[in-house]
């Protein structure tokens, strides 16, 4: 019994962010895009639980809270790490040698061949297409923090203080 009322307390704190978020929203379903952004921002991906809520909420389907957080490549619907590394292999990037960057981080992390996220949650490595900063290549963005120019052991030394920096705290 005991362990029921901790786990209703739980969900009740997890949904009265959700229910702050709808409301500053109005409950408007045509709102729907800023509301899943500020969820998304508040957990840092989409819980399948949190979207059935916003749907019931909003009094729209479940199916198409989902689609639209599924049409979206913003959106993630998995969990995802405190620091969100990402790598350009757009075609300036990929011909100034992102996949050997790409393969140095994931080396140094220890991520195998499907994994994104380190199991501590703290980093998730994506590629994406292009970070309009062709100028710069080859180009990783952590967080909001472009670094231009990257080499494989330039990349390494990114994370690397981002660890000793984790590890002081």
């Amino acid at each position: 019994m005991a362990l029921a009322l901790h786990s209703a307390s739980q969900q009740h704190r997890k949904f009265q962010r959700v229910c702050e978020i709808i409301d500053e929203h109005d409950r408007n379903p045509g709102r729907l895009v800023p509301i899943l952004q500020a969820v998304q921002e508040e957990y840092r991906y989409l819980p399948e639980d949190v979207l059935t809520y916003i749907a019931t909420s909003l009094g729209i389907s479940p199916a198409r809270v989902y689609g639209v957080a599924t049409f979206y490549a913003h959106f993630a619907l998995e969990p995802k790490g405190k620091y969100i590394v990402r790598l350009c292999d757009g075609t300036a990037c990929h011909v100034k040698g992102s996949i050997p960057i790409l393969e140095a981080i994931r080396e140094r992390l220890g991520l195998k061949e499907k994994q994104s996220t380190t199991p501590d949650m703290l980093f998730t490595v994506e590629t994406v297409s292009c970070l309009g900063a062709c100028g710069l290549a080859p180009v990783v963005v952590i967080n909001e923090q472009v670094h231009g120019q990257m080499t494989p052991e330039k990349a390494v030394e990114v994370i690397e203080e981002i660890l000793a920096s984790e590890e002081s705290r």
